[in-house]
């Protein structure tokens, strides 16, 4: 008896990959092994930076903050650990909004803590 190889669904495996894989350059879009591990590389770094995104963002949360409060001559830390005294319910991006697009309602939080 003849040796049964599912031929239909290793080739949709491949096929689904390469079409993930599609717009790369060169080999990268077209050969399977080389595609194959692009692809996969791709993933670990998509799963990675989602992490440091977060990262990233806060940070520039921080600095945002840091640099709105340094007008009113108060360093970030310090400016931070008054906000938490207050009791004010208001997370770093909040913070760095208003700092950004509505100084006013940020110099009235300055105004409080200090």
């Amino acid at each position: 008896m003849p040796r049964s190889v599912n031929h239909v669904a290793s080739r949709a495996r491949r096929k689904k990959i390469l079409k993930l894989t599609k717009g790369y350059f060169g080999r990268r879009k077209n050969v399977w092994t080389v595609a194959k591990n692009t692809w996969e590389k791709g993933q670990q770094y998509a799963y990675r930076d989602r992490k440091t995104k977060k990262r990233n963002f806060r940070a520039l949360w921080i600095m945002r903050i840091n640099a709105a409060a340094r007008q009113y001559g108060m360093s970030y830390s310090v400016f931070m650990g008054k906000v938490h005294k207050a009791e004010i319910g208001l997370n770093r991006k909040v913070l760095a909004d208003l700092a950004m697009n509505n100084p006013d309602a940020f110099k009235a939080i300055v105004d409080i803590v200090k």
